[in-house]
């Protein structure tokens, strides 16, 4: 794989990272991520994957970034309802108490909500 292409990988993982904590309420509204060279420098990646990452953020209207002011949470980013985050929150510490591959978890978690939404479709 290209340098390049690994840096896409990096960058979608980078996002997937921020988004989760975003959408799960334990970035709140307001609150100020890392700078993208702190971001970089801490998960050992090039700025450029960590601005792409950002990037995709605030063209998501999850964060927004102002001169002076940094990268912060969006005021109209919507968290997931508090039933969502304590599930969420229940799985992630029963996966890593009981040792569980992580992403076995979220294979099966998808496959699970892919599931659903068939039923749902199938059943209107």
């Amino acid at each position: 794989m290209s340098d390049r292409l690994a840096g896409v990988g990096q960058s979608t993982s980078i996002y997937d990272h921020y988004r989760g904590l975003i959408v799960s309420g334990r970035l709140g509204r307001g609150e100020r991520l890392p700078t993208v060279r702190q971001t970089a420098r801490d998960l050992g990646v090039s700025p450029g994957t960590t601005a792409r990452a950002y990037k995709q953020l605030e063209q998501d209207g999850l964060v927004v970034t102002r001169t002076g002011a940094g990268t912060r949470v969006s005021d109209t980013a919507s968290p997931l309802p508090a039933e969502i985050v304590e599930l969420v929150r229940s799985l992630a510490r029963t996966t890593a108490r009981i040792g569980v591959d992580q992403h076995d978890v979220m294979t099966s978690l998808r496959a699970e909500l892919d599931s659903s939404v068939t039923a749902i479709v199938d059943d209107e």
